[in-house]
């Protein structure tokens, strides 16, 4: 890594049990964290997760847990559209919502 022009080392540990060379764990564990990313940013861009108030309690995990279903059946519906305009057009249409549900069942 270069830092203000030097050349630092950074070491990281991690356990597998799957027997592996340097180079493919190393891919293995940069597909995770893109993996990660993207979802952390869909939820942040789609469902506004950053302005999400609640902090305290069983909420944050519960409101997680809900957005990620959501998130999951929206990504099953038909992708004719964004998954914003999707997202919006559950919450307008009141028949919308049954249609994505009964089309990921």
């Amino acid at each position: 890594m270069e830092s203000g022009g030097k050349t630092t080392l950074a070491r990281r540990y991690h356990l597998s049990s799957a027997p592996q060379d340097a180079p493919a764990f190393a891919h293995a564990v940069r597909a995770h964290w893109g993996v990660e990313n993207r979802l952390h940013w869909v939820l942040d861009v789609v469902f506004h997760d950053d302005l999400a108030r609640l902090r305290t309690g069983h909420g944050p995990e519960n409101m997680a847990v809900v957005k990620h279903m959501a998130l999951n059946l929206l990504n099953g519906a038909a992708k004719t559209d964004s998954l914003e305009t999707r997202r919006k057009r559950a919450g307008w249409d009141d028949d919308h919502p049954h249609a994505v549900i009964t089309q990921a069942a």
